[in-house]
């Protein structure tokens, strides 16, 4: 399983980025969880939403409720990070992180962990300028 992010880049406070994450080894017809994580400097690596294919629902950190949305191309395997009204505080490291198998019942701090997720892509810097 290989995951490859993109879309980061530098954006003024306010503005939008999307980010992709491309998936191969599996297709989105199998059960999987795929997360979008950051990863700010000094801090601790953070769940910001995910999707579970099990129940077709969505979870998001409440710092992120309302400005970010993810989705996803099922015929291109590709998951989105739509982020809106972004702020300097959104400026980290994203990740994409994938796990196969069913995950249902799990509530929002569990699918957002990142030790439930096996396979990692390389990160998309986004940076968000005053």
């Amino acid at each position: 399983v290989q995951l490859v992010e993109s879309g980061g880049g530098l954006v003024q406070a306010g503005g939008s980025l999307r980010l992709s994450c491309t998936v191969s080894g599996f297709t989105f017809d199998d059960n999987y969880a795929i997360a979008w994580f950051r990863q700010a400097p000094g801090k601790e690596r953070e769940g910001v939403s995910c999707f579970s294919s099990a129940d077709s629902r969505r979870y998001y950190a409440d710092s992120v409720k309302g400005r970010f949305t993810i989705s996803s191309d099922d015929a291109e395997n590709t998951v989105f990070l739509q982020m809106n009204s972004l702020k300097p505080e959104d400026t980290a490291v994203y990740y994409c992180a994938a796990v196969l198998g069913i995950h249902l019942g799990i509530g929002a701090r569990g699918m957002l962990r990142s030790g439930r997720y096996d396979y990692w892509g390389q990160g998309t810097q986004v940076t968000v300028s005053t």
